[in-house]
């Protein structure tokens, strides 16, 4: 590994499977995880409508770096054909506008992968793994925001993958069977993402689209990024970037047999070894587990301390 980065010198021998004519959405891929999957669609061959709040010249969620139009404009560079488009998924005229853009410009769709989550925000504002009486409402409002997000666009997209009896949907979310991940509203809002996607794969099984939850590892965002001289050398064996996120969407969209997959939750690292695909580092990080006594809300309050602390710094 390098010094300066913590990542493997490996050569990346990635071969990306071949996507050309598949059209996919991606939400929230201004930056983070879902800027990693719009990326290896990209480099697959895929059109990818790349869909997110931040935009070139315009605000940015969080202050953080990253737009639509820098994505989009990288899916292209990667060979595919990137599309960005401003969408607010928790506004449902938006939803309805990205459904009828894509019905205009190709009359179906491959994939959906539902990333954008806003349940981030205004992390610093009040500890993120305070016990729920000292929980504002407005954050329990972010997450209900975004899972109802998920389920609105999912909605008025499917019907879109009906016509070729084919099609997949991808949640990104966390859990980790039974474990509490340390904030009431998280907790459960993460298990229902999980949840949802498992009842729409009910529902949709006569129909050829499968629907699937897939869980990242410990990922290597921007929001990691800024705090990356603050976090030491341990979160550096196991991070892995949002691209290796990227290539088990694009193999899980390869894969001929994919409806076998569908209801259930999939990780990144158990794909990665099914698939035969490393990271951009060449390494292949393992799926990540909640270990030791540290819940997973008291981790993204410290990576948000020091977030915080890397910006006043």
């Amino acid at each position: 590994m390098t010094e300066a980065t913590g990542e493997s010198t490996a050569t990346d021998d990635w071969t990306p499977p071949d996507l050309s004519g598949k059209v996919a959405v991606v939400t929230g891929a201004s930056r983070g995880v879902g800027r990693g999957i719009a990326l290896a669609l990209g480099a697959a061959g895929a059109t990818v409508y790349v869909t997110g709040r931040s935009t070139r010249g315009g605000a940015r969620t969080e202050d953080l770096p990253g737009t639509v139009d820098d994505t989009a404009d990288e899916v292209t560079a990667r060979g595919g054909k990137g599309v960005a488009l401003r969408c607010d998924h928790g506004t449902a005229a938006d939803n309805e506008a990205l459904a009828d853009r894509i019905r205009a410009d190709h009359g179906r769709l491959d994939l959906l992968v539902n990333n954008a989550w806003g349940g981030y925000e205004r992390s610093a504002d009040v500890r993120f793994d305070a016990p729920f009486w000292d929980q504002p409402m407005w954050r329990y409002e972010l997450f209900e925001a975004s899972l109802r997000g998920q389920y609105d666009v999912t909605r008025r997209l499917v019907p879109l993958m009906f016509e070729q009896d084919r099609g997949l949907v991808v949640g990104i979310s966390f859990t980790d069977g039974d474990i509490y991940l340390g904030q009431v509203g998280y907790d459960v809002f993460k298990s229902a993402a999980d949840r949802m996607c498992r009842g729409m794969a009910a529902d949709l099984r006569k129909r050829g689209v499968a629907a699937l939850s897939l869980h990242p590892g410990f990922v290597r965002t921007e929001r990691v990024a800024a705090a990356w001289e603050l976090m030491g050398s341990g979160p550096a064996a196991v991070v892995h970037s949002p691209e290796y996120v990227g290539r088990a969407v694009a193999a899980l969209l390869a894969d001929p047999d994919v409806g076998e997959k569908s209801g259930q939750v999939l990780s990144t690292g158990d794909l990665a070894v099914e698939y035969g695909f490393a990271d951009v580092d060449g390494r292949r990080p393992p799926a990540f587990r909640l270990e030791g006594r540290m819940s997973l809300a008291t981790r993204m309050h410290r990576l948000t301390k020091a977030v915080d602390g890397a910006a006043r710094g």
